[in-house]
């Protein structure tokens, strides 16, 4: 094992004072005061803990390798870290398949590793958000091994059961998200329960009062334990129209594939009755209401709803009796123009006037943006523009593990695949597996770093150690250098932590915004194209360079120049 890996405790924990020192070296200043909304504008950095730093040499990531490596997000300058579910699960959809809320699962540690995680990353000054898995739970957790047994326990109620109609089938059309229907007959009870996902993942019955409080009581477990929000799943998921009734066909200028692949036949309806339904609203507010209880934490809710993903971010982050933030699916897919960008900016300043939007990129649902948008061969200049434009836009951030390596998407083979909706649907859609690959920390460690084991639980791609961070930290213009230089640049500006943001223009390969508050404005252009690109600055406003990473300079003419995926940033010095 590299010498990373044989830290000893004293150097894993260090002395706070360091730590502090270090953090006022570094010069990150941030524009909002201490425990002021800390959230609104934050860049959050989401490990996936299987893949992030294995500790005991067992070719899985755990949370004592995470917190060695907690000084090394702490260096990027983000504002707080997403953890990815560790609790005790099955792992038949890797961790999102929780079988006890309040316990750590032993292939990531334990409780008290993850109290020393906390410990560690709130003397950084890190927050810690975690994942909160409550639509469904795993078939082997005691509520729904409980429930299964009969019709007329306390448990019974706790999912969601329908009778077969007359001749056998379900009770209805819905489709699981990972593949065929939305239903599994259970012999016990000689009935379906719902699962939206897979089969071992039986939905909860958020009509029920009971489900409803136990969940809460599970949360409130990790808000007393010091953690500082949470991320929650499939928010938009929770209920089901009691009616059963069947889903329409989409139309087919309402198909899109935001958040399932083309081959999937979930996309083929109209999910008006499966999710997303008005009740969600109230339990949300009981979320928030909890939260409440304990001040500076916060909450940020997936939604995947193809057709409605912008209007139930604006209707559950209004107000501030709900979420604190949502994001959304298009931007984790989607094309990457300046008309798709002005678009979805448009539609959530339009819709979400009262909310507030949590942007990314990447994640560990998504292929890698860079596999996904990058023109061959300018990887790298692409992964720099791309996160200048992602931190320059109106919301907070969520980093995914890798990209600030400008990791590519794993081309896994068919025989390494663990992900069962990859399974599923290879070839023509391989699955989340390719963006879940273990993080590289040193290019010419046994596998780069990141275990002693012999093999780990996904291949390490042979071009990712070439990216490794040993490699990076030691090059001034590397992408992992520029994400910190980035970084540093947003918390130094105000109007694009919390500004507001205009659309300036958005045509031929160019988006330009502005970024503003009521003491200053940044003019922010980006070329997005392949093509050299020449933008017009607005003749009523005079402007200055403010050393933004990466930004081509003005050369006191009108026109600015913009070689291929070029960008600049200035500030109005007539502003008002």
């Amino acid at each position: 094992m590299g010498a990373i890996l044989r830290l000893s405790f004293q150097y894993i924990w260090g002395n706070v004072l360091d730590y502090q020192s270090n953090r006022e070296n570094l010069n990150f200043t941030s524009s909002a005061p201490i425990n002021d909304e800390w959230w609104r504008g934050a860049v959050i950095y989401q490990i996936y803990p299987r893949s992030f730093q294995d500790h005991n040499g067992d070719g899985v990531g755990d949370l004592v390798g995470i917190t060695q490596r907690l000084d090394y997000i702490f260096e990027l300058g983000v504002d707080a870290i997403w953890l990815s579910p560790f609790f005790t699960s099955p792992m038949k959809d890797f961790g999102y398949d929780v079988s006890d809320y309040r316990s750590v699962d032993p292939l990531f540690g334990t409780l008290r590793d993850f109290d020393l995680l906390l410990e560690k990353a709130h003397s950084l000054g890190l927050k810690v958000i975690i994942d909160q898995v409550i639509n469904h739970t795993s078939d082997k957790h005691s509520w729904f091994e409980q429930s299964r047994m009969s019709a007329n326990n306390d448990y019974s109620d706790w999912y969601v059961w329908a009778d077969a109609k007359p001749d056998g089938t379900p009770p209805n059309n819905w489709l699981s998200i990972f593949g065929g229907p939305a239903w599994t007959w259970d012999s016990s009870r000689e009935q379906y329960y719902l699962h939206n996902f897979l089969p071992e993942q039986p939905d909860l019955n958020f009509h029920n009062e009971n489900v409803r409080n136990a969940l809460i009581d599970e949360m409130r477990f990790w808000l007393e334990r010091g953690v500082d929000g949470f991320r929650l799943d499939t928010v938009n998921f929770y209920y089901h129209s009691l009616s059963l009734q069947n889903n329409p066909p989409i139309s087919p200028e309402e198909f899109n594939e935001t958040i399932a692949p083309g081959v999937n036949p979930y996309n083929f309806q109209n999910h008006l009755y499966d999710k997303s339904q008005p009740q969600n609203i109230e339990f949300i507010e009981h979320i928030r209401a909890l939260l409440d209880e304990f001040p500076n934490t916060t909450s940020v809710g997936e939604i995947g709803d193809a057709q409605r993903q912008m209007d139930l971010m604006a209707e559950y982050t209004k107000g501030n009796k709900r979420l604190h933030m949502a994001y959304t699916f298009e931007l984790l897919g989607g094309e990457f123009t300046p008309e798709y960008f002005a678009k979805i900016i448009s539609t959530m300043e339009e819709k979400a006037k009262d909310g507030w939007i949590c942007l990314a990129f990447s994640n560990h649902d998504v292929v890698r943006h860079v596999s996904r948008w990058s023109p061959h061969g300018l990887e790298e200049q692409f992964a720099k523009l791309a996160i200048a434009l992602l931190l320059s836009m109106k919301g907070s951030v969520c980093l995914y593990q890798g990209e600030e390596l400008g990791l590519s998407e794993a081309d896994i083979a068919f025989e390494d695949l663990v992900d069962p909706y990859g399974i599923k649907f290879w070839p023509r859609f391989r699955g989340r597996d390719g963006c879940r690959t273990p993080m590289v920390w040193e290019s010419f460690a046994h596998m780069g770093g990141f275990t002693s084991a012999n093999k780990t639980w996904l291949p390490i791609p042979a071009d990712h150690l070439a990216k490794a961070v040993n490699i990076q930290q030691q090059q001034s213009s590397s992408v992992l250098n520029f994400y910190k230089q980035f970084i540093k640049f947003r918390k130094q500006h105000p109007a694009l932590r919390r500004g507001e943001i205009e659309i300036i223009s958005a045509k031929d390969g160019i988006l330009a915004f502005r970024r503003f508050t009521k003491n200053d404005s940044l003019l922010c252009v980006f070329n997005m194209s392949e093509k050299k690109q020449i933008f017009t600055l607005p003749a009523s406003t005079k402007y200055e360079d403010i050393g933004a990473p990466g930004s081509v300079k003005l050369t006191g003419e009108q026109l600015l120049e913009l070689e291929p995926l070029e960008l600049h940033i200035s500030m109005a010095i007539n502003y008002w």
